[in-house]
């Protein structure tokens, strides 16, 4: 066994077990609360795995603290959120990967199966996008408060294997006022920060990671971004072809966007002490 897992969760009952059940053939997995007021930890801590709680300040500050503060049994350790889970493809990668890596590689990205009434939105989610999820201890940290952007000191690699995410396990209503948060955390970003401009080279470079993040800038420069985005997602990304599924998620991914836009809006007459 050469990989720890750490699990981020707050009032997360429906999903801990699975996530749980996902990682059972790990000696050490850690859950990192922020103070649920549900059932999460009891649960958890019937499963026998560590339980450490947190009150949260923000994302990246939340997987920091694990990355830092946690003591941990391996030198590699998996980072979860409650609603993902890790099929037996995806572990045995890692585990083999983890065995063989030299010193130089410190961060292991993988992609996601987004899924929603029964099935992977291929097509609307905007699949592949990658994640920086697999860190060796010590080496690996996170900026940016939300949407995170995960750094290291050493050489990264690519997972062929995926893992599977039910972010409506919960329920819409649940979904709906998490991505209120989350839209006011990105207003905020967005409104403290100069207007970027996209850069041409990683636009057109090899890091699928960073081709993402320039794109994002060049998005938040265009009228009609969400628009844009329900275009994108459900006509030129083929989002049709996932049905019902398809059609809800990229109405809701549209929407997200446009709360973003509506409180970013609103933050920067505040602060120009134009009414709102």
């Amino acid at each position: 066994m050469s990989i720890s897992v750490l699990i981020l969760t707050f009032n997360e009952e429906a999903n801990i077990a699975g996530c749980l059940d996902s990682v059972s053939w790990c000696d050490d997995v850690v859950v990192l609360d922020s103070f649920s007021t549900d059932r999460t930890v009891e649960l958890a801590r019937a499963r026998g795995v560590r339980v450490i709680q947190r009150a949260f300040d923000n994302y990246a500050g939340q997987r920091n603290f694990g990355l830092r503060e946690v003591q941990y049994r391996h030198q590699w350790v998996l980072m979860l959120d409650a609603d993902e889970r890790v099929p037996e493809e995806l572990r045995l990668e890692m585990l083999d990967i983890t065995s063989r890596a030299g010193d130089s590689l410190a961060l292991l990205r993988m992609r996601r199966k987004d899924h929603m009434f029964g099935r992977w939105l291929r097509q609307s989610s905007g699949y592949p996008t990658w994640f920086g999820r697999l860190a060796r201890v010590g080496r690996v940290w996170v900026e940016r408060p939300i949407n995170e952007e995960y750094h290291t000191d050493g050489e990264r690699g690519m997972l062929n294997a995926h893992l599977h995410h039910f972010p409506f396990n919960k329920g819409l209503s649940a979904w709906l006022q998490k991505h209120d948060r989350y839209s006011t955390m990105e207003a905020e970003l967005r409104a403290q920060a100069p207007r970027a401009k996209p850069r041409v080279s990683a636009l057109f470079g090899n890091d699928p990671i960073a081709r993402r993040r320039e794109l994002k800038v060049l998005a938040y420069r265009m009228p009609g971004r969400p628009l844009l985005m329900f275009l994108g997602l459900y006509i030129v990304r083929g989002g049709f072809l996932d049905g019902r599924a398809g059609l809800t998620f990229s109405l809701l991914r549209a929407w997200y966007e446009f709360m973003i836009d509506c409180k970013c809006a609103e933050l920067r007459r505040r602060k120009s002490g134009l009414p709102v």
